[in-house]
């Protein structure tokens, strides 16, 4: 039966790929990568690097599909909708190329960034592909170094304080209001700079954008004061670039 590993690679540093990760990449013969165009296609060259330095020349060979567009400008009721259209077409382009790019006694990969236990939807599209019954195989899962790990290793700080919970959540559920009962908050998947709405109160942001890339930026500080730089650093850095990854936590400070 064909074999799907599914493997996290970390936020973006190929030294922080794992032993397991690299087992997994030397058992694989054929790497599936979806590419987002041109704007992106350093992500897309980021993990062939990893695959030549870590992987045996002539032992794998990779094919490259388009990733869908999803509808962006979706918001309210719209957005859920959105992103189920979205994974039913990136479902589609799974279907095809396990069915017909990977040989029945052969193991395939699809190499997410960070791990894929964390606002990631390969899980959750392989399912439905096996839901589907028109390829069978089976899979696993290795773990990576997610964004958040790495944001609070290079802040040098932990990402909650002794006897309080942490949460992790989006840009788009801290536009809702901070969470309550919880004084540390890292969010993922903010497009829309959701910590300007703070500025006013007593948080600190530890902020990181293309971490454990040549490209990383990082910033912290009081949010009146750092969030002001952050917004200028994201702007600089997505014209230079054309895109931007970055997380932060938000973390209140203790009251007197």
């Amino acid at each position: 039966m064909r074999k799907i590993h599914v493997i996290g690679i970390g936020a973006g540093d190929p030294d922080q790929l794992t032993l397991q990760a690299v087992r997994a990449m030397r058992d694989t013969d054929v790497f599936f990568v979806l590419g987002k165009g041109e704007v992106k296609d350093d992500l897309v060259r980021l993990r062939r690097d990893m695959l030549e330095t870590h992987v045996p020349e002539g032992t794998y060979r990779v094919v490259e599909a388009r990733d869908p567009e999803r509808d962006r400008a979706a918001e309210g009721a719209a957005y859920s909708p959105a992103v189920e259209d979205w994974r039913l077409a990136r479902a589609g382009i799974y279907e095809r190329l396990i069915a017909g790019e990977l040989g029945e006694d052969e193991s395939g990969a699809f190499l997410v960034w960070g791990d894929p236990s964390l606002y990631d939807s390969t899980l959750g599209i392989l399912e439905e592909v096996l839901g589907r019954g028109t390829v069978a195989f089976e899979y696993d899962v290795v773990p990576g170094i997610s964004s958040v790990s790495s944001l609070a290793a290079r802040h040098r700080t932990g990402l909650n304080r002794v006897a309080r919970p942490v949460q992790i959540t989006t840009g788009r559920r801290l536009a809702e209001g901070f969470p309550e009962g919880v004084e540390d908050v890292v969010v993922m998947l903010d497009a829309h700079q959701t910590f300007r709405r703070y500025a006013d109160e007593d948080l600190d942001i530890y902020w990181g954008a293309y971490l454990g890339t040549p490209d990383e930026i990082l910033d912290s500080g009081p949010i009146a004061e750092a969030g002001p730089r952050i917004e200028r650093l994201r702007a600089q850095a997505r014209e230079r670039k054309g895109w931007i990854m970055d997380t932060y936590l938000l973390r209140r400070r203790p009251r007197p």
